[in-house]
């Protein structure tokens, strides 16, 4: 996830977002990414309004469109009365929706999240799933991690589960879950154990040998340049 965003330099292979490569052109990739980590560091001694104007600043979001935004995002998520407070103030779950609306203030092109229902109450992470649905209908895609197995199988089309650090599977979910629920696939991981079948389980093994076998062919990449500082705030036009 790092590597997607740009925080941490990787050793072989490329990638890209929406055709640009993210160490080639960092800045333009930036422009199309929200990135939500599992624990966001974020600067508490804002009031919730001015680090959503200051984000705002960063992605060049129009002042129309901001409070449009923001109005829209914070009320759905059930944040809007305790914007005006320190965010030194806020619980955990204050913060993580602090942090999701932020995110989708300039409509991302990828939206990269890591564990994000956590702190969540129930009625946020329910209009959470039904943001992340929409996002996703007008051509956004949405990449998250999560434990949370029921989550991952009501909510993702395709899905990639990994074990100590090696990939035994990915696809689409249905193809993967089959005639069992996500959960009972993850727990029987282990190839042999109940309830797996032949030929998950050779499905398995394959996808261990594949991984042991393959050796990245790419030379080693530089370091990513970080994020604009707020003295020097993105012009983002025309991007989503």
């Amino acid at each position: 996830i790092k590597c997607i965003v740009g925080a941490q330099p990787f050793e072989g292979g490329e990638i890209y977002v929406d055709g640009k490569n993210v160490v080639n052109d960092p800045i333009a990739t930036k422009r199309l990414i929200a990135y939500v980590p599992d624990n966001p560091d974020i600067y508490e001694f804002m009031s919730g309004i001015k680090y959503l104007n200051y984000v705002a600043d960063i992605f060049g979001v129009p002042a129309q469109d901001r409070v449009e935004r923001i109005t829209v995002l914070a009320n759905r998520l059930g944040i809007t009365d305790s914007l005006a407070n320190p965010i030194s103030s806020f619980s955990h779950g204050m913060k993580q929706k602090l942090v999701l609306v932020s995110a989708l203030l300039h409509e991302p092109k990828l939206l990269v999240l890591d564990e994000p229902f956590v702190g969540l109450d129930p009625a946020a992470s329910f209009e959470l799933k039904k943001m992340l649905h929409e996002l996703a209908s007008r051509g956004s895609a949405v990449f998250f991690s999560s434990h949370v197995l029921e989550v991952v199988e009501k909510l993702c089309n395709k899905i990639a589960i990994i074990r100590e650090g090696k990939l035994l599977a990915a696809g689409e979910t249905e193809e993967i879950r089959g005639n069992s629920s996500l959960e009972e696939v993850f727990l029987g991981m282990e190839v042999g154990a109940p309830g797996v079948t032949d030929e998950l389980a050779a499905d398995m093994a394959a996808a261990e040998k594949t991984a042991a076998s393959e050796t990245p062919a790419a030379p080693t990449a530089p370091s990513v340049p970080e994020a604009p500082s707020p003295k020097a705030p993105v012009n983002q036009e025309g991007d989503r």
